[in-house]
């Protein structure tokens, strides 16, 4: 994980390899992996640990069967994937790649049926104290 994990504010070399590797593999998964079990996946963030030998991928999915397929096809395919990074990235070291499920998306959307839930329902009256 980045720095922010360990409580430490990423580098500015952090942040831009994050970005770098953010777009390039939107396109490696948009254009050369050919598994129809990560068609539509979208990356949506990147975090690279200190060093920069290691890469969490966030990955936003549908489903929770097929994001569980979906991370089985990307792990499966990390190896292709790392390999189409290193001719597509001018990078010195390839980072590992680690993929994880984003569901913040989810939880927004959890969250917006709740508060919509809580305008639409009418407040209950309540009995003023008599002292």
């Amino acid at each position: 994980m980045s720095g922010l994990a360990q409580g430490r504010e990423p580098s500015i070399r952090q942040r831009r390899t994050e970005e770098l590797l953010a777009q390039e593999l939107t396109v490696i998964l948009q254009e050369s992996v050919h598994d129809p079990r990560i068609s539509g996946a979208a990356v949506t963030g990147v975090r690279v640990s200190r060093d920069l030998r290691r890469a969490t991928v966030l990955v936003a999915g549908s489903g929770h069967l097929q994001r569980l397929e979906l991370l089985r096809a990307l792990d499966h395919s990390a190896p292709f994937i790392r390999r189409e990074l290193g001719v597509r990235a001018y990078l010195r070291i390839i980072p590992e790649l680690q993929f994880r499920i984003d569901d913040s998306l989810e939880r927004a959307r959890r969250v917006e049926e709740l508060l919509d839930q809580v305008a639409s329902d009418p407040p209950e009256a309540t009995e003023p104290d008599d002292e």
